[in-house]
């Protein structure tokens, strides 16, 4: 199982295929992903351990256990921990390519291009 430790927390693969690809992302307390979109993929994220504070274009809304979040292909977005435990969720990209390198920055705590 691929596991990327990023400043923020970090991730791991559980899946990676040609239709899919499938994350279990762990968010730190005080911890916020760049606002960021994707050219080739949309997402689905379902919040299973903490509070994620999300940014969807420009909305902020705190989701809770069992809630899910749809994040259409080109919609800008974020999560954020504003909590002082562990957020956990899961996230499923469909769509036709996952790389790493569809991250369009457009903010970023940490610097990151």
């Amino acid at each position: 199982m691929e596991n990327d430790i990023r400043p923020w927390g970090q991730y791991w693969v559980l899946e990676d295929a040609p239709t899919h690809k499938v994350k279990r992302i762990r968010v730190n307390p005080g911890g916020r992903l760049s606002y960021q979109y994707h050219h080739h993929r949309s997402e689905v994220w379902t919040i299973v351990e903490g509070v994620g504070r999300i940014t969807l274009d420009g909305e902020v809304k705190d989701y809770t256990v069992g809630e899910v979040v749809q994040i259409p292909q080109g919609v800008k977005h974020r999560i954020q921990n504003a909590s002082d435990t562990p957020c956990v969720f899961i996230e499923v990209q469909h769509g036709t390519y996952f790389g790493e390198d569809d991250i369009v920055r457009i903010e970023d705590d940490y610097n990151r291009k």
